[in-house]
C-alpha cells in the first residue's frame, strides 16, 4: 500500500520573539505537529527582531515532519512603523499621515523577497498601493 505524499501548509502571523502558544496550538492542533517545537524554533529565529509581527509557513508532510520559513513583516505594519504608530487606526478611521520617498524605498527593499517582482521600482509602487488604501499619503 503506498504511503500518503501531501503536505499540509499553515501559515501564521506570529509577535517575533515571543510566538503565542495558544495560537500555535489552534493552527497546528489539527495536524500532529507539536506547538511547543515550532514556538521554540520560530522564538530564537526572530529573536533579533522583538515587537515586529513574523508571518512563518509551517509545512507539514505525511509523517508529522515539518519546516518552517519565515517571511517579511505584513506591508502595513511596515508603514506604520515607518509614520511611528502601533496598532491599526480605528474602525471606520483612516490613517492620517506621509510617507516619504526614502520611507517607501527601505519598505519595498525589505519587502522585496516576498513580493512578486525583483524590480525595487515596481516594489514601490506596491507599497505605495497599501499606503494609499491605508489613508496614507506618498510623497512624490
Amino acid at each position: 500500500m503506498a504511503r500518503e505524499t501531501a503536505s499540509v501548509t499553515v501559515t501564521v502571523e506570529l509577535e517575533a520573539g515571543n510566538a503565542s502558544l495558544m495560537t500555535l496550538g489552534k493552527m497546528l492542533g489539527p495536524t500532529g505537529v507539536p506547538p511547543f517545537e515550532v514556538k521554540r524554533k520560530y522564538d530564537a529565529a526572530t529573536a533579533d527582531r522583538r515587537g515586529e509581527i513574523i508571518p512563518a509557513v509551517i509545512t507539514i508532510d505525511a509523517r508529522k515532519r515539518w519546516t518552517m520559513r519565515l517571511k517579511t513583516p505584513p506591508t502595513a505594519s511596515l508603514i506604520r512603523a515607518a509614520l511611528g504608530r502601533a496598532g491599526s487606526p480605528q474602525p471606520g478611521h483612516k490613517a492620517v499621515g506621509a510617507l516619504s520617498r526614502d520611507q517607501l524605498r527601505r519598505i519595498a527593499i525589505r519587502k522585496l523577497p516576498d513580493l512578486n517582482t525583483t524590480d525595487v521600482e515596481a516594489a514601490m509602487r506596491i507599497v505605495a498601493g497599501t499606503a494609499r488604501s491605508m489613508g496614507v499619503r506618498v510623497e512624490e
